[in-house]
């Protein structure tokens, strides 16, 4: 995580009053900010006002020296096809974070994503010759058209790995997500925003009911992926 704190010069100084001492600290400080390769959904493109929004919250929040978003092949060009299985997006999103990762060498790599770009995140995250430091879920799609249980890629992962789920979401019922947490070789988390749809959408009337609002309840989601990277990249 970037620090807000800078080393002082004056007292990083060596002997002769050389600022090298402080420059390579400071340096070395710079690199520990991560940077994060954000993947969309299914149905809105990374220019979308979701998309957006969230994009600045992570980058703010994570002091990530660039959050990297991008359009699947499907989605580009403005002609706007149906998504192919997500096994047939990971060539392309992986060298998106090769691409990334030779743009910033040294930076600790996140993959986030939101519904169907968080489970390509995963398969991408499960490659051996990508060194990721964490995966960020926003929405994970866990429960498939036909009812399956799709835990197959989560339980390859050894990366730790950040649920943020919101509580009304049909797509990942929270009973059968804890479930195949529990069975996660990784460290994971999870994050339920309460009231909130697939894309943490929270009903007036509960944000009313339980005093609160739409900001709030984002900030706090934000806050909660912050916290979890913080202990993340500590370790590393």
């Amino acid at each position: 995580m970037a620090s807000s704190a800078q080393p002082s010069k004056r007292r990083r100084k060596n002997h002769s009053g050389n600022d090298n001492d402080s420059a390579e600290v400071e340096t070395s400080l710079e690199k520990l900010a991560p940077v994060v390769v954000f993947a969309h959904g299914a149905g809105a493109p990374s220019s979308s006002d979701w998309m957006i929004r969230w994009k600045e919250m992570l980058k703010k929040a994570l002091g990530a020296v660039e959050v990297v978003t991008f359009d699947y092949p499907y989605i580009s060009g403005g002609k706007r096809k149906a998504p192919p299985k997500a096994e047939k997006l990971v060539e392309f999103h992986s060298n998106i974070v090769k691409e990334t990762v030779a743009k910033y060498p040294g930076h600790p790599l996140i993959l986030a994503g939101k519904s169907m770009g968080s489970r390509v995140s995963c398969m991408v995250a499960a490659e051996p010759v990508i060194d990721v430091s964490a995966v960020v879920c926003l929405g994970y799609p866990l429960k498939g058209m036909n009812g399956t249980i799709r835990d197959e890629i989560l339980l390859q992962l050894t990366a730790p790995v950040m649920f943020v789920q919101g509580s009304k979401d049909g797509l990942c019922p929270l009973d059968k997500l804890e479930g195949v947490r529990k069975k996660i070789k990784s460290h994971n988390e999870l994050h339920v925003v309460d009231g909130g749809d697939h894309s943490f959408k929270i009903g007036k009337k509960h944000l009313q009911m339980k005093g609160s609002t739409q900001d709030e309840a984002d900030r706090l989601a934000v806050e909660a992926i912050a916290k979890f990277l913080s202990i993340c990249l500590g370790e590393r």
